[in-house]
């Protein structure tokens, strides 16, 4: 074996699973537990967390349990977030002027990237307060509308929909959205996580390592599921083609948007906070009865074609209906995602830095060697 190196067949096996299992931190800030559908998110059960705070709140548990010192109390988060929007609304000029022709996802990469690293607010409520402010200028412009400006005395899900749309929400809309923003606000060592956090290990700063976030989370391996949920409804139409386009699909072997979870083996209790904060807005509406429908004959069919193989509803399914039903443009849903995510993003960005360590794994060479040389030489 080369000097300095134990490689065994195991290590080579092992760097080749996408680093499945494989540890890569200590963390407080949440805990997924597929097998028992069960998510903790700094300290609380995703389910209760949803219901009893709002986002704001939400972040600021995540950042105290970063070990954040001091730690803000909700009320101040509330605060500088509107500052924040405030301050990144006065970079919008700009965004649209360079960002024609980019989509959603785009322009939000390059807005977070306009953020400076220093200034008299931390750059982490920086972040997350520009995010709403530039998702919807972005989706405003590619409608031909103009931007609106924040109000930094207004909520961060209520302002972000007032600005989107147009129109003052509903309380049941706002309740709604901080539901969905506190619940995916952060959901372990994830893809885009991951990335924040070995960009945080080199001291690049807190912008920086978002934006890596953001990066990963664009993959449409990681993001950008909810939208196809929809293309699937739009696809069965009527409720007469719920049983016939399912049993049609999942015949020719076709996956079914919305169901099933690399990580969860029983139902996502993400997907559980969705269907209740549609309960918030549902008046009536036609679209969210016909999933609830579809939901209902696709669980059936898919236990009927795969009894032996657990595929329960996912919060990709419920996310789609419930950012369609907010007035929320499909093709900003990976968008919408990292709204809330960069909250969690920039907690283990603050807990990665505090351990300090470079994050700098080791591979196993598999190419050729030189002429007349070996592994073993």
């Amino acid at each position: 074996m080369k000097a300095g190196r134990d490689w065994n067949h195991a290590s080579k096996e092992a760097s080749a699973s996408g680093l499945d299992d494989v540890v890569a931190a200590e963390t407080a800030l949440s805990d997924v537990d597929g097998q028992a559908g069960r998510l903790i998110v700094a300290g609380h059960k995703v389910e209760e967390l949803a219901e009893t705070h709002d986002f704001e709140a939400a972040a600021a548990e995540l950042w105290k349990a970063a070990g954040l010192d001091p730690a803000p109390e909700a009320d101040e988060v509330r605060r500088l977030l509107g500052e924040a929007r405030g301050g990144a609304y006065r970079l919008v000029p700009g965004l649209l002027a360079m960002g024609k022709g980019l989509n959603v996802i785009e322009g939000l990469r390059a807005g977070l990237a306009l953020l400076p690293d220093e200034g008299d607010i931390p750059a982490h409520i920086r972040a997350l307060g520009a995010a709403p402010v530039f998702i919807a200028a972005l989706c405003r412009a590619g409608e031909g509308k103009e931007s609106i400006a924040p109000d930094p005395k207004a909520g961060q899900a209520e302002d972000f929909l007032r600005i989107l749309n147009g129109k003052t929400p509903t309380e049941g809309e706002v309740r709604a959205l901080n539901a969905y923003l506190v619940t995916v606000a952060d959901h372990g060592m994830n893809a885009s996580t991951f990335a924040a956090r070995v960009t945080a290990s080199t001291r690049a700063g807190m912008i920086s390592a978002v934006v890596a976030g953001l990066c990963a989370l664009k993959g449409p391996l990681h993001g950008g599921a909810p939208g196809p949920v929809l293309d699937m409804l739009d696809a069965i139409g009527t409720r007469e083609n719920i049983r016939p386009w399912l049993e049609r699909e999942i015949g020719e072997g076709a996956r079914l948007m919305g169901f099933g979870h690399r990580v969860y083996r029983v139902r996502d209790p993400r997907a559980d906070v969705f269907n209740t904060a549609l309960t918030y807005i549902t008046n009536g509406n036609e679209r969210i009865a016909f999933a609830r429908e579809v939901e209902k004959h696709a669980l059936a069919a898919l236990k009927r074609a795969k009894p032996d193989r657990p595929l329960d509803t996912n919060m990709e399914y419920y996310t789609a209906i419930l950012l369609e039903a907010l007035g929320i443009p499909r093709a900003a849903f990976t968008a919408i995602f990292a709204m809330s995510r960069i909250a969690g993003w920039t907690a283990h960005v603050i807990e990665q830095e505090r351990v300090g360590r470079l994050i700098r794994p080791q591979s196993c060479y598999v190419g050729r060697w030189p002429d007349g040389e070996t592994e073993a030489a």
